[in-house]
């Protein structure tokens, strides 16, 4: 692998979102978004309840943090390869000497870039707005974040693989696929309000165990080390199957002409 090629793949989307304001403010526009819906609806909850429930409300500010971690992960993924599309560079990258692993980790750098950037303002305006300071899970906030983001990775690829198969009128999954996931995620509450027969294919989801474990470090400040221990052996199969279903795709693609009808639409 050649860094100095996955370093000007970077950059060229580094210059895409600094040169151009709307592509920017869109990276923060959302995020911003459901953070004051969230945190809103988390202080009119904290307001008129009672009991143990205003603390577990705090749940929601968290999960929402940490969702978002895996969400822009999953999108610097697919996005970076639709930015392709859509700007008909595709074929110009292919013909050029850039190999598989190169494109798919520049793409990855990216979805680890726009995490640092949204990661950042949400931390920043929920201490400001709610009193919400996501550093109080402590050391745990590193692998969590490590493994939402892989999972992210996984999920970009198998977005991209879509795309790639069925054309731009797959484009939709770039944003669906973290939707589908969702509600077995357990982002908001634990698999266990989940229907028994759901709760293993929860499970069987990284990210489950990461917010499964955030939750038990805001109620009990225990480190969570089975989840993460899950979480991290699930992340690397679903990283080696989603690497090996991008790259086979891709070849498919390559040897049927598919790429061609991403320069023609």
């Amino acid at each position: 692998m050649n860094l100095e090629v996955v370093q000007a793949l970077v950059l060229r989307h580094v210059f895409l979102y600094t040169r151009n304001a709307v592509r920017f403010v869109e990276l923060i526009f959302w995020p911003t978004v459901q953070l004051l819906v969230w945190g809103f609806l988390t202080m009119y909850l904290q307001e008129n309840t009672s009991g143990d429930f205003p603390g577990l409300v705090t749940f929601l500010i968290g999960a929402l943090i940490l969702w978002d971690a895996l969400f822009r992960s999953q999108q610097g993924v697919a996005i970076s390869f639709l930015e392709d599309v859509w700007a008909r560079n595709l074929l110009n990258v292919f013909v050029a000497p850039v190999r598989p692993m190169e494109y798919l980790a520049a793409a990855c750098a990216v979805g680890f870039l726009r995490i640092l950037m949204t990661g950042a303002l949400l931390a920043v305006l929920a201490s400001f707005f709610y009193a919400f300071n996501i550093f109080s899970l402590g050391f745990s906030l590193v692998p969590f974040y490590a493994n939402l983001m892989a999972f992210g990775w996984c999920l970009g690829m198998i977005s991209t693989a879509c795309i790639l198969r069925w054309g731009q009128a797959a484009e939709s999954l770039a944003w669906a696929v973290p939707f589908l996931v969702q509600p077995f995620a357990a982002v908001f509450y634990p698999v266990s309000v989940l229907p028994e027969w759901l709760q293993p294919l929860a499970l069987a989801l990284p990210c489950s165990h990461i917010f499964e474990g955030m939750r038990q470090v805001m109620s009990d400040g225990v480190f969570p080390v089975r989840s993460l221990v899950w979480a991290t052996v699930l992340n690397l199969i679903f990283l080696v199957l989603a690497a090996l279903v991008y790259l086979r795709v891709l070849r498919i693609a390559r040897r049927k002409g598919l790429l061609t009808r991403f320069a023609s639409q």
